[in-house]
């Protein structure tokens, strides 16, 4: 936009309408909301967008990718990293079938994507004529994926469908949203009010009742374990003080790694959780589903429930806790730490018990020394306030058990879907959306090229992800399942891969083999300082299995 543009926008009365494209307006609207970046790949269903995209200058920056998926995941990973709304475009049918795994994913992950889906003609949709791209009931397959879905039929609906869709991605439980546009829409012009940016959200009531009630609870009790989620990622310092109110042990898996400093000794992963469960008098859940520890660990009537959930309908889900708080976890926190400083007992220390268990623990993953020696490397190179993406890999599952994590969102993995191949795309957005700290992409041979293509889009726009390849030749977990459990009958787990490093370089990235943690250690050091993309391959054998310390046996309850 012109200086001349911007001085006669403001000059114009808040009232006033403006002629727009509908597509100008819902880029309009994106950037009143603070998002400056679409993840994106063209298409002729979305040529206006794309066009009113343009228009929008240095406002707002297009990264395009060379796949649907690789676009979406994009905005996964730029979405997680920063916590902030991120939106990724992509054509009807086989584009948004293309993007579905990244948007499956996002609602699994609560994070805020915003989907612009293109559509057929407004006039052939639901009538099965035939048209490019067409599919049969696209908007019931899009709501099923996302919390919030919107239609936009005309340009005055644009700017107040992305508010709703922006404004629902952030209330209540998190999650992603998509807006269908058809392709004889989005060049539309019309009448459009003028584009405001939008009020503060105002902040959620807090049950005083329950959250007095919860206090009580955990003054009574004697030994809490707290476990977190991805809902207690914006809570890290809330969470770090009422486990020291309480001398409680913090549990976190996956999505809660980093909301408690792992160089605190209070800070555990599921094995060293899973005896704690045994022992615990109350266990208090803070932005987290829970299914697994109720479904496989077990519960009694000794065992006190109290948690904290951005969705009303998740605490009950699986087993009802005593107390239920609803809402933000931070704001909660804070007001339940007021009460507790009213009514918790002086407690002992614990620190002293929780650093031997910890030493314990830490002789027990010697089990798994090959990949600890790699993640010990990682963790030397890669700052504290580096990003960690993780990957279904054997090097992944052992990270999410004893990788050290010392900042909320600086260790990314993929939740519940727990999808192959969602990494290096993902790492790609965490990337882009934080140039500010190098980021680590850790994958399997098997998993890397689902989005290895993405070689290309991390060179034409600059992203400086380094990514591993830890090449074993096959998908290495379910060799072992088969050579284990189904009498060494092998199928479909042996891989043809190429040369990694000579695939890297044929993109123009830099590429390097390390032979063992040592020379990983240093091509990851080079690679850090050098702030290019870079690929780093890592040929391994068979790894020990890190099962025993995953799949552990009930606890409590018959």
């Amino acid at each position: 936009m012109s200086k001349k543009s911007r001085q006669k926008q403001a000059k114009r009365p808040s009232g006033a309408l403006v002629e727009m494209s509908t597509a100008e307006a819902a880029v309009a609207a994106l950037t009143a909301h603070g998002l400056d970046t679409v993840y994106a790949l063209p298409g002729i269903h979305n040529d206006h967008l794309f066009d009113a995209f343009q228009r929008a200058g240095d406002r707002l920056k297009v990264v395009h990718s060379r796949h649907e998926q690789g676009c979406a995941y994009m905005a996964l990973g730029a979405a997680l990293a920063t916590g902030k709304p991120q939106a990724y475009a992509v054509v009807p049918g086989p584009g948004l079938l293309n993007s579905g795994a990244a948007l499956l994913t996002a609602y699994g992950m609560n994070a805020p994507v915003l989907g612009l889906i293109g559509q057929i003609p407004s006039g052939g949709i639901g009538r099965g004529l035939g048209h490019l791209h067409e599919i049969r009931d696209q908007a019931g397959i899009v709501k099923r994926l996302v919390d919030n879905y919107g239609y936009i039929a005309a340009p005055a609906e644009a700017a107040p469908k992305v508010a709703k869709a922006i404004r629902a991605m952030a209330s209540g439980r998190p999650g992603p949203a998509a807006l269908e546009c058809a392709i004889d829409v989005w060049g539309k012009r019309g009448k459009v009010a003028a584009i405001a940016p939008p009020a503060p959200p105002r902040p959620p009531k807090i049950d005083d009742d329950k959250v007095r009630a919860a206090a009580k609870l955990l003054a009574k009790a004697k030994r809490i374990l707290i476990l977190v989620g991805g809902g207690a990622q914006d809570a890290s310092l809330e969470v770090t003080l009422l486990s020291s109110m309480l001398q409680a042990p913090v549990m976190s898996y996956r999505r809660g790694r980093g909301v408690l400093d792992d160089r605190n000794p209070f800070s555990v992963t599921l094995p060293l959780g899973h005896e704690l469960w045994r022992e615990a008098d109350l266990v208090f859940g803070i932005g987290t589903h829970m299914l697994y520890s109720f479904t496989h660990w077990g519960t009694d009537r000794d065992l006190k429930v109290v948690r904290v959930d951005a969705d009303k309908d998740e605490p009950a889900r699986v087993h009802k806790p005593n107390v239920a708080l609803v809402g933000d976890a931070a704001p909660i926190l804070r007001r339940l730490i007021d009460e507790l400083a009213r009514v918790n007992p002086r407690r002992a220390s614990r620190e002293d018990e929780m650093k031997e268990r910890q030493t314990k623990m830490r002789a027990r993953f010697q089990k798994l020394a090959p990949q600890m020696a790699f993640l010990d490397a990682i963790r030397a190179e890669l700052p504290e306030d580096g990003i960690f993406v993780d990957e279904v890999t054997q090097i992944g599952f052992a990270a999410r058990l004893a990788f050290p994590v010392h900042r909320p969102r600086t260790f990314l993995s993929p939740g519940y879907q727990d999808n192959l191949g969602w990494g290096y795309a993902t790492a790609l957005g965490a990337q882009h959306a934080r140039p500010d700290v190098p980021v680590l992409s850790i994958n399997g041979d098997g998993g890397f090229l689902y989005t290895s293509n993405e070689l290309a889009t991390a060179m034409r726009h600059r992203i400086p992800l380094v990514a591993v390849v830890f090449n074993d030749g096959a998908f290495g977990n379910v060799k072992r399942i088969q050579e284990e459990q189904f009498g060494n009958r092998l199928i479909a787990c042996d891989l043809a891969n190429p040369d990694f490093v000579r695939y890297a370089e044929s993109f123009g990235a830099a590429g390097r083999r390390a032979r063992g943690p040592d020379e990983l250690r240093i091509a990851l050091r080079e690679a850090f300082a050098r702030r290019e993309p870079a690929l780093i391959e890592v040929p391994v054998g068979p790894m020990p299995s890190p099962w025993e310390f995953i799949l552990m046996p009930k606890v409590r309850g018959t």
